[in-house]
């Protein structure tokens, strides 16, 4: 939902995820869960592209580290993994995760 307006506030607060700018009524901005800082939606199409990329890359992110763990548990388990490689492997794993996040900074 997309409002500014006191008759828009009921719907932005009953909304799954609601938007208003910042010229709008106290009572909808509140109301809002993003509240966008210039006066115009000109920018919400690139809104929508972060949030569809940044939803993507949550699931990316947690495939990887589901599959990452899935095997590496099973060696650490039958006793092929030292304490060391076993935090190696952690450490490789939060940093490919958090690596594949920082895609997110080249939507444009």
């Amino acid at each position: 939902m997309v409002g500014d307006g006191l008759n828009d506030t009921a719907t932005l607060a009953a909304a799954h995820a609601s938007i208003a700018p910042a010229s709008a009524l106290d009572a909808s901005r509140s109301a809002s869960y993003i509240v966008i800082l210039k006066d115009s939606f000109e920018e919400l199409p690139l809104l929508m592209r972060i949030a569809g990329l940044a939803r993507s890359l949550s699931q990316q992110n947690f495939a990887t580290a589901t599959i990452y763990n899935g095997i590496l548990i099973r060696i650490a388990l039958a006793g092929y993994a030292t304490p060391l490689a076993a935090a190696l492997a952690m450490l490789i794993s939060s940093i490919t995760v958090f690596l594949n996040s920082q895609r997110i900074r080249l939507v444009q």
